[in-house]
């Protein structure tokens, strides 16, 4: 039996445009939440510390059902100031996010995961970027990376210097996700054009919806560090690291945005792809190795090898089993000395 070939468009959401008659702001921060209160006051008050009025900006958090009182939070920190609306069934982050567009009624419009963090100055460099700058359709910073407690593991590699349009975003992109969803900003109307966020992936959304984007429009960078992202094992992607789904899914995305691509690189590029995220997986493999979690560890090797089989790969792969295996050994040794 013949498969109904179905477009594209039928798995995003449709973004209709606003319908206002007072004017529009400018800003839209639309926070996406689910269990994420402790986290939620620090957020909003990073948001809020940028001094926008509600003619300036709409903030508003959109709850997927959550089970910790993120209302309570949004009322005790907001003040008023910040708008709640909460979905009546856990409907999951892809459509919550389609729900957080289709509510956005600014010009600009950022989605601020509920546990993520801004900087000073973030949304008066990027108003100033789109100002100077009406043809981009998204622009994003260099961002730092967060622990639970707001530690500063790491930053973002520097993409370019100075501020500006980044003359190679589509195929920078494309070999590698440079993006986190709290670094970047994207004009509301682009997603009128190009449609939400992708159903078919429940992890790596994002990545597919910049390179979309780049394919399209140009894309701005700032160079300044101006927000950070939270990682811990109880976001969407630390819950499917365990499965092994967060790379299986990135295999899915590479596959769909090589069509964005110029046939002239579209191989190479996703080949390159492919290849650093099998040894990203490797690594990963190899930390939930160090915490004994055999089944995530396994999950990560077989996803690692089914993105790329190349020598580097497998070259990283033995030397994982070899540092292992001398680990055990030593941790015997040093036990029967005992």
């Amino acid at each position: 039996m013949r498969t109904r070939y179905r477009s594209p468009d039928s798995f995003r959401a449709r973004v209709a445009a606003v319908q206002m008659e007072k004017q529009r702001p400018l800003w839209s921060v639309m926070i996406p939440s689910y269990n994420c209160a402790a986290y939620l006051p620090e957020t909003l008050r990073s948001v809020l510390a940028q001094g926008l009025g509600p003619d300036e900006m709409q903030i508003e958090v959109v709850d997927d059902a959550s089970s910790d009182d993120p209302e309570r939070v949004v009322r005790d920190v907001g003040h008023g100031r910040i708008a709640f609306f909460k979905q009546v069934r856990n409907v999951g982050h892809i459509e919550n996010f389609d729900t957080c567009l289709a509510r956005a009624t600014g010009h600009i419009v950022h989605l601020l995961h509920g546990d993520d963090l801004v900087k000073a100055g973030f949304y008066d460099r990027f108003g100033a970027a789109f100002a100077s700058n009406p043809n981009i359709g998204a622009a994003f910073c260099r961002h730092d990376f967060i622990d639970e407690s707001g530690r500063i593991v790491s930053t973002s590699e520097l993409e370019q210097s100075e501020p500006g349009v980044l003359p190679d975003a589509l195929e920078r992109l494309a070999r590698e996700q440079r993006i986190t969803t709290p670094s970047i900003v994207v004009k509301r109307s682009v997603y009128e054009r190009l449609g939400s966020f992708d159903r078919r992936l429940i992890c790596s959304e994002d990545w597919e919806m910049w390179v979309r984007i780049a394919a399209h429009y140009p894309v701005w960078y700032e160079p300044r560090s101006l927000a950070c992202y939270r990682m811990h094992l109880n976001s969407n992607t630390g819950r499917h690291i365990r499965t092994g789904e967060d790379m299986a899914y990135t295999r899915v995305a590479i596959e769909m945005f090589k069509s964005y691509l110029p046939p002239q690189i579209a191989e190479p590029i996703t080949r390159t792809a492919r290849r650093t995220y099998a040894r990203s997986a490797l690594s990963m493999a190899e930390q939930m190795l160090a915490k004994g979690d055999f089944r995530a560890f396994a999950v990560q090797v077989r996803e690692a090898f089914r993105l790329s089989c190349g020598l580097d790969v497998c070259a990283k792969f033995a030397k994982i089993v070899i540092r292992h295996c001398l680990s055990v050994i030593g941790l015997r040794r040093r036990a029967r000395r005992a």
